[in-house]
């Protein structure tokens, strides 16, 4: 209960203005789950629940009647996820499914917990909304990518934020990792590294890929 508590108080924003009796209830109601790699947590035909991410990472992605899958966005620690919550916004009619990307632990807010704690206090109503606007402005940002945007382009402007999101010019992710979150194929990003490297821009292996050169990298994304 404290672990909930306690980390509830840094990331909720309306936290202190509900009372103890509801603060006490949303923990009381929480989960703490650990979660292996490649476990799908989250298959689009239940209300999963409020995610917190206490470490790892989750993949929030939808998948065609093919089995083409499209990454929307990734999770860290310190990010929650509400589009796994469906009957708490139900304004979300589509599905999407949640996998663990590296062992996770998360912790789980019950949905009809946060649904009822919320009926009563329009702050957390109006934090779900505003953080599920944020996700959708996530996936937009992706739709407009894959819909008009260059591949090289594209790959630039991933590298990059991998960079930046790991303070690191050294990306540890495997070819078929880098077309699964860009929603491509392994052989194209595949190529596409390739020439990149060619170009002198970054040094691709097998399991990492290392940014040598960054002003080359964003002249790509101009």
């Amino acid at each position: 209960m404290e672990a909930f508590e306690e980390a509830y108080k840094k990331s909720f924003p309306f936290w202190k203005d509900i009372s103890e009796n509801e603060r006490e209830y949303l923990c009381r109601h929480s989960t703490r789950i650990n979660y292996s790699k490649g476990t799908t947590i989250h298959d689009g035909t239940d209300c999963s629940g409020v995610f917190f991410i206490r470490s790892g990472c989750l993949r929030v992605y939808i998948m065609s009647e093919e089995g083409k899958t499209v990454t929307l966005y990734r999770l860290h620690a310190g990010d929650m996820c509400m589009l796994s919550a469906s009957c708490v916004i139900q304004a979300i009619t589509f599905d999407v499914l949640i996998d663990a990307e590296e062992d996770s632990e998360c912790y789980v807010i019950s949905s009809s917990a946060f649904a009822s704690v919320s009926e009563s206090n329009p702050q957390i109503k109006i934090f779900a909304l505003e953080l599920a606007v944020t996700r959708f402005s996530d996936v937009m940002w992706v739709m407009q990518q894959i819909l008009f945007m260059s591949l090289d382009k594209r790959l630039a402007i991933f590298l990059s934020d991998e960079s930046a999101r790991l303070d690191s010019d050294i990306i540890p992710l495997t070819h078929e990792q880098i077309a699964k979150y860009m929603g491509s194929a392994r052989e194209v990003v595949s190529r596409m590294l390739k020439y990149f490297s060619n170009e002198g821009i970054i040094e691709s292996s097998r399991k990492e890929v290392k940014i040598l050169d960054k002003q080359k990298l964003r002249r790509l994304i101009l």
